[in-house]
């Protein structure tokens, strides 16, 4: 390979995410590959790379996602040491296809059913206003550790039906298992850290089971371990390994969707006026939030066969990166696409996947997401930025940020249920 063809290659790798200059706006970067080539063999990171949305579909719909990284796989990316975690992912839902995916589905669903998740509308209210509470009589905290980390966790917490003093440590592990799935291809420096959160957590979701069959008592443990369908249960193991996955994706992907989205809002302010003189809009402003900035922006599958796909040759079991960030901003699917447009009326955006691995908890991400925005609009008063810089965490696949500190005017002591006639979606 010539020189001008490796720095080509460099130029469009996902490996340029590593520079938080390209993480602090990493648009300009899936346009040019989007524009160049959507179909894209990146050698730093041993995968395609598909960037534009039809493709994406594509992927998404007809791909594997069987995709827990081998014993060779994690060796060649000097991970080695994650093999545990990889026997771990073997067991979560995400990392299955056809009937074990299906089996493992169809009795997660029951949990997840939408019934369910409006239940918990007020409890997670109930969090939102008790954490705004605290800065009653303050004019700045920090949005991301204050509010938009501590309600997703407190949720979960509810969730699992654990104690909600465990919180934190629940955090931690969800944080660290997040670094694995978002840099998998450069999880080296994180393997002491994945391992030690992972391992505690597995030995405590294995005690919190064995505590709950001698004190039986309501939550997602207890609830994946009662779950049946046409005579299929779920395996002791299972409910570890699938308790684990909830632990990271309930807590991340929401405290992402949460800071990033109110960040985006602070930054367009036109929005937040439009917001406040209409908050039916809220559930409509949170859809464009979740395609505007993606909180997962890469998922991963693998070719079940030789496929073309945008005129090259994928080989069976290769690798494919969709990068849901970039096809969510395909002009091609949306119209001016980098303009934020919480009245958006065609957004069949892919911030939960699609097909059969569509995220089962979409419809718990949007209620908390919703919840948290109308609060914040409607007991903080003159929110604003301390800092026109962000201050973005290196990760290729779950885009969230280190802190977003603000200042506003004082946090309304009054407390009220969802209002305006919004509602979690």
């Amino acid at each position: 390979m010539t020189t001008d063809a490796t720095n080509l290659d460099l130029e469009l790798s996902l490996c340029q995410l590593l520079d938080p200059a390209v993480m602090a706006d990493p648009y300009p970067l899936y346009t040019r590959l989007r524009e160049c080539d959507p179909v894209h063999w990146d050698p730093f990171m041993h995968a395609w790379v598909v960037t534009s949305y039809a493709e994406a579909i594509t992927v998404l719909h007809r791909f594997s996602g069987d995709r827990a990284p081998s014993q060779e796989a994690l060796e060649a990316m000097g991970c080695a040491e994650l093999s545990p975690i990889a026997q771990l992912m073997a067991k979560q839902m995400m990392f299955l296809d056809d009937a074990a995916h299906a089996r493992l589905r169809s009795l997660m669903a029951s949990v997840f059913a939408p019934r369910h998740v409006q239940l918990l509308g007020e409890g997670i209210q109930e969090v939102a206003d008790r954490i705004l509470d605290r800065y009653v009589g303050r004019h700045s905290f920090d949005l991301l550790t204050d509010f938009a980390e501590p309600l997703p966790t407190a949720v979960a917490a509810n969730i699992l039906g654990v104690p909600a003093s465990d919180s934190k440590r629940l955090k931690a592990w969800g944080s660290n298992f997040g670094k694995m799935l978002g840099n998998i291809h450069h999880a080296a420096e994180f393997t002491d850290q994945i391992m030690r959160s992972v391992n505690d957590a597995v030995a405590y979701f294995s005690a919190a089971i064995h505590k709950l069959a001698e004190s039986p008592h309501e939550g997602l443990i207890h609830s994946l371990l009662t779950a049946e369908v046409e005579g299929m249960r779920l395996t002791e193991d299972e409910v570890v390994a699938n308790c684990v996955l909830f632990t990271a994706g309930a807590q991340e992907d929401i405290t992402n969707l949460i800071g990033n989205g109110m960040l985006t809002l602070l930054r367009n302010p036109d929005a937040i006026m439009q917001l406040a003189a209409d908050p039916s809009l809220i559930p409509s402003a949170v859809e464009e939030l979740l395609r505007y900035e993606s909180p997962t922006q890469q998922t991963t599958r693998v070719a079940r066969d030789d496929v073309m796909l945008g005129g090259k040759l994928i080989r069976k079991r290769q690798q494919v990166i969709v990068v849901l960030g970039a096809a969510n901003r395909d002009p091609e699917k949306f119209s001016d696409p980098e303009r934020l447009d919480i009245t958006r009326k065609e957004n069949r955006h892919l911030a939960f996947g699609w097909g059969a691995h569509f995220c089962l908890g979409a419809m718990l991400a949007r209620a908390e997401g919703q919840i948290a925005l109308q609060t914040l609009l409607r007991r903080v008063s003159n929110l604003g930025l301390e800092s026109d810089q962000a201050d973005w965490r290196i990760n290729l696949g779950l885009r969230g940020l280190h802190s977003l500190p603000v200042r506003f005017g004082a946090v309304n002591e009054e407390h009220h249920g969802p209002s305006h006639g919004s509602s979690p979606a």
